[in-house]
């Protein structure tokens, strides 16, 4: 079974709650276990959140989010043209923060890391960032 979505919305913290449920209605057919199921929406949840708060710093944006089924294989691509990365390496040790002030914990990418199979980031400073996430259902 191969199926394909794509959605963009503003870059705004209520629309975290949409991409769960965007991601969440996207592998139903799949009869996922609520592990996965709960895996799946936390690592979303995760990306955006970076890219909202990350990515924009507080202005309007852009998020995509991209879903790709194919073999039972979910492949999850989340976007935003914001600022992008300094430095990737230091961004996915645990605990680092870009953002103290704001009682941030510096455990998105560890996350998302540890509830999929593969995590992947791309970023170009003023061009934004790219999370790609893949989890066998």
């Amino acid at each position: 079974m191969n199926n394909y979505l794509k959605a963009e919305f503003s870059s705004k913290s209520i629309n975290e709650s949409l991409a769960r449920i965007i991601v969440s209605g996207f592998i139903m057919s799949l009869d996922p276990t609520i592990e996965e199921l709960s895996d799946v929406k936390t690592a979303v949840s995760e990306a955006v959140t970076n890219s909202i708060i990350h990515g924009y710093e507080g202005k309007e944006g852009k998020v995509m989010l991209e879903l790709t089924l194919e073999d039972r294989e979910l492949t999850v691509k989340v976007c935003d043209h914001g600022i992008g990365i300094l430095d990737i390496e230091q961004a996915r040790e645990p605990l680092y923060t870009s953002k103290p002030e704001c009682d941030r914990s510096g455990m998105g990418f560890t996350v998302m890391e540890s509830f999929m199979d593969s995590l992947h980031i791309v970023s170009e400073q003023g061009q934004g960032t790219t999370v790609i996430m893949t989890k066998k259902l």
